[in-house]
């Protein structure tokens, strides 16, 4: 008789964006010529005194474990950032929980709040990893559907028609990966009447909270009335300073909530890793202008890359509001968004994500980074026009 693994992991996609750079690379090690904007890793290196810290703490022999929710200067950076940011009041003590990547701050606090049959919101389209996640732990991913020709904003009609006695929570992401919208407020007080009303938690991703473009607010949801009691509030460092391998991340919630998710931390993970959280100190603490300048660059690339997108037929490419992503519709020989991605990688050599792994919402539609050089989406940008010109 053969043993079999669980179902629910049978079930489960692999990660596109995973897979698109995997098959990148592949290409690239035959000797083609692949631009990768598949994935979501920043081509900047980590700003050298968050890695001089890092190096530091190495040497003074921080390598051992350290206490489960994170040492304690890391934890009083974090609530002094959320105070100070995003005006949100934590208790260093038992409010905040560091991680080992905002991944995972995500991952555990479903698993501390959701039950089996359990429904979870979150809009479609959606980051990638947020359904696997929810059916991992058993729960029910409850898609809710926002309109490319309204560049996806979020209705309260839309949302109430999807919420049952069965929602247990929601995921919320702003700005949002794929689709670059940043929520205003008015969106955001959407939310919170809904959480409220209905009784649900609210899982804030403000990863890329810092990549923001023409002068717009990032609003927390912690932060408006009633919803600091409801709201888990996750981020992390590797989008803000370049730090995607570094793995650290971490998270703001009511002290009951925070105790039961440091249970599953400690038996996941025990804590992130020591050294690397004295990174985290300095990051937070350190000079601000090393994110202003990767913005600034990720601006001017953003422009470049959404009018060399919309100059190509049966393209409409919004301009993104924030993160660093483009989403845009592309109608070129009927192809739905998996045939388009396999065509612009083993056609035009450029490796995008299809839309449809963001949800039911995409399928006419691509992602494709803009973290990568200038020179990249130049190539990019002509390998394309040959292609579908």
């Amino acid at each position: 008789m053969a043993i079999r693994w669980a179902k629910k992991i049978d079930s489960l996609s692999e990660s596109m964006t995973v897979a698109v750079s995997d098959r990148a690379r592949e290409l690239q090690q035959r000797g083609v010529k692949v631009v990768n904007l598949g994935g979501g890793d920043p081509d900047f290196d980590t700003p050298p005194h968050i890695v001089e810290a890092a190096v530091s703490a190495l040497n003074q022999g921080l390598t051992h474990y350290v206490a489960s929710k994170g040492i304690p200067e890391l934890r009083k950076a974090i609530t002094a950032k959320f105070q100070r940011e995003n005006h949100v009041a934590y208790d260093p003590d038992t409010e905040v929980i560091v991680t080992a990547s905002g991944k995972l701050a995500l991952y555990m606090s479903l698993a501390a709040i959701i039950e089996p049959g359990d429904e979870v919101l979150y809009f479609d389209p959606a980051w990638v990893s947020y359904e696997p996640m929810i059916r991992m732990l058993d729960g029910i991913p409850a898609g809710v559907p926002l309109r490319p020709e309204d560049n996806f904003t979020l209705h309260g009609d839309v949302l109430k028609s999807r919420i049952t006695p069965r929602t247990k929570a929601m995921i919320l992401n702003s700005p949002n990966n794929p689709t670059g919208r940043v929520l205003t407020r008015d969106e955001l007080n959407v939310v919170a009447r809904s959480a409220q009303e209905h009784g649900y938690w609210v899982l804030s991703d403000e990863i890329y909270e810092h990549i923001i473009y023409d002068n717009r607010q990032h609003i927390s949801l912690a932060s408006l009335p009633g919803m600091h009691d409801l709201t888990v509030t996750l981020n992390g460092m590797s989008k803000a300073y370049a730090m995607t391998g570094w793995r650290l991340g971490y998270l703001g919630a009511p002290a009951s909530l925070c105790e039961q998710i440091l249970k599953v931390q400690q038996h996941v993970v025990t804590c992130a890793p020591s050294f690397v959280q004295a990174a985290g100190v300095a990051a937070l603490q350190g000079p601000q202008n090393c994110v202003a300048e990767m913005v600034a660059e990720y601006d001017r690339r953003r422009r470049f890359m959404t009018e060399a997108l919309n100059a190509l037929p049966g393209v409409h490419c919004p301009l993104p509001e924030g993160a660093f992503y483009l989403f845009p519709q592309v109608r070129h020989r009927g192809m739905d968004s998996n045939a388009l991605a396999k065509f612009m990688i083993e056609e035009a050599h450029v490796a995008v994500t299809p839309g449809a792994a963001f949800g039911k919402t995409g399928t006419q539609n691509i992602r494709l980074t803009f973290a990568t050089s200038m020179a990249n989406l130049r190539q990019a940008a002509g390998q394309l026009k040959a292609a579908m010109g």
